[in-house]
């Protein structure tokens, strides 16, 4: 029997549970079950835990118990192999999305809502020709076997089932719940405190992960043995402690910062980047508006010059005395044009889009490095790949400010009196605005955009 203990020190004779309740260092005893058959789909897996478990030399199963099962045998025994000469086609039905991918390797969200290698899609320990899936449903698996062993066995165990998974920013492979029954699977401290009488605010415990990992040290990959049981932690085992199952180990998208993978990070700040005109009051983060600079001054731009320059207004005196001016220049253009003083006053308030922001860019363009031409039709040509590396630039900055979760529109009304806006800044006459960026908290979610084929826009010679 391949056993460990969770402490150096030896349990009393009452077991870890007595050595605690006895002011004896705490400590846990894990080991392995030997014995278990191959697995076949319809086997009845309670059953054969608890004939092992309880056969003669072992500790057997008591209340309090964890046992610790590896998802292979659970998905052999619901018949979740699949004839599969191509495994990618069985990594298909089961990926709701790609995350990641190099080469041929994919890290993909499960339709289980698992981020990880290959869905869980298993080639060993299976037969040539065929894959392994993970259980349909792993909690509900984890629960089946509970109820099976207090049958059985009348005991009331806790049951976690386990796949193994890879880590970011850290290499090897270890053991995590999928399933769990019966047991806490996670320990939240935030609110408590520390020896030092410190608050934790944001100390979330994985405890089913913990135990999974634990229970893999006697387990192995290669030993053949797919249970193991916990002994010494019955405070974290019981109906009560049940809670929502390992799915409750799957962090909520909009709380993942690192949701995404590299190409869908970069597909998803275009694709979902919206023109935003309502904002909240919450103040911009200044640093976050420097990042998105950053960013922008990377787009490509002829000759290897650099023709961007943003003016970046953080004051609100500043942003009121250039809209204001703004302002001013527009309805006089709108009067030139014999426009009614109704109609004027209607599409002003249509233009507030960057009086509500509370932070504002204005991006300029900068012909410094441009080249002169004896013809006006090149010099044209000129000025427009200046033109089209400012867009390029702006484009940038919108989609880096939406990697920072601002929101943003970008309205062209600085281009309409450039003369007034560069006065108002005390801009160089050779800055040329490129209309405003208003910058801000988004006030609410983004309604959906209507889908656009990419063939609609693509001719093809």
């Amino acid at each position: 029997m391949t056993e460990t203990t969770g402490t150096t020190t030896s349990t009393t004779a009452g077991g870890p549970e007595a050595a605690e309740a006895a002011g004896a260092t705490p400590s846990y005893r894990v080991w392995a079950v030997p014995g278990i058959p191959e697995v076949a789909p319809g086997d009845d897996l309670a059953q054969i835990v608890a004939d092992r478990a309880c056969a003669a030399g072992l500790p057997g199963l008591r209340d309090g118990d964890i046992v610790v099962v590896t998802s292979k045998i659970v998905s052999k025994a619901e018949g979740r192999v699949r004839r599969a000469d191509d495994r990618e086609a069985a990594i298909d039905e089961e990926t709701v999305r790609v995350v990641a991918r190099r080469g041929r390797a994919r890290i993909v969200e499960s339709r289980h809502g698992f981020v990880m290698a290959a869905a869980g899609v298993d080639a060993s320990n299976t037969p040539a020709g065929t894959v392994l899936l993970l259980p349909e449903d792993p909690d509900a698996s984890a629960e089946r076997i509970r109820r099976g062993l207090r049958a059985l066995r009348s005991v009331d165990v806790g049951v976690i089932i386990t796949d193994t998974f890879g880590r970011p920013w850290r290499e090897g492979q270890t053991d995590v719940a999928i399933g769990a029954a019966g047991v806490s699977v996670l320990d939240d401290l935030r609110g408590g405190t520390d020896t030092f009488g410190k608050q934790f605010d944001v100390t979330v415990t994985a405890v089913a992960d913990e135990l999974a990992g634990a229970a893999e040290l006697v387990k192995g990959k290669t030993a053949g043995l797919p249970v193991a049981v916990v002994r010494g932690l019955g405070h974290r085992v019981g109906d009560g402690a049940a809670g929502g199952g390992a799915r409750d180990l799957i962090r909520d998208p909009a709380l993942d910062m690192f949701r995404l993978g590299t190409s869908e990070a970069v597909r998803e700040a275009v694709t979902q980047r919206r023109t935003v005109r309502e904002f909240t009051a919450d103040p911009v983060d200044p640093a976050a508006v420097r990042r998105a600079v950053a960013a922008a001054v990377t787009a490509p731009a002829p000759h290897h010059t650099t023709p961007w320059r943003f003016v970046l207004l953080e004051s609100a005196r500043a942003r009121t005395r250039l809209l204001d001016v703004m302002r001013d220049a527009w309805i006089a253009d709108l009067r030139r044009d014999g426009k009614t003083e109704e109609s004027i006053a209607k599409r002003v308030r249509r233009g507030d889009v960057l009086r509500n922001a509370p932070y504002l860019v204005v991006p300029c363009m900068v012909m410094e490095g441009s080249h002169t031409y004896p013809d006006e039709r090149r010099n044209a040509a000129e000025r427009e790949m200046f033109v089209v590396a400012a867009g390029a630039g702006v484009q940038n900055l919108l989609v880096a400010l939406a990697g920072e979760g601002l929101g943003s529109a970008w309205v062209s009304s600085t281009m309409f009196c450039r003369d007034a806006v560069r006065a108002e800044l005390g801009l160089p006459e050779s800055w040329d605005p490129m209309g405003a960026v208003a910058v801000g908290r988004a006030a609410a979610p983004p309604r959906p955009r209507p889908p656009r084929a990419a063939d609609a826009f693509i001719t093809v010679r």
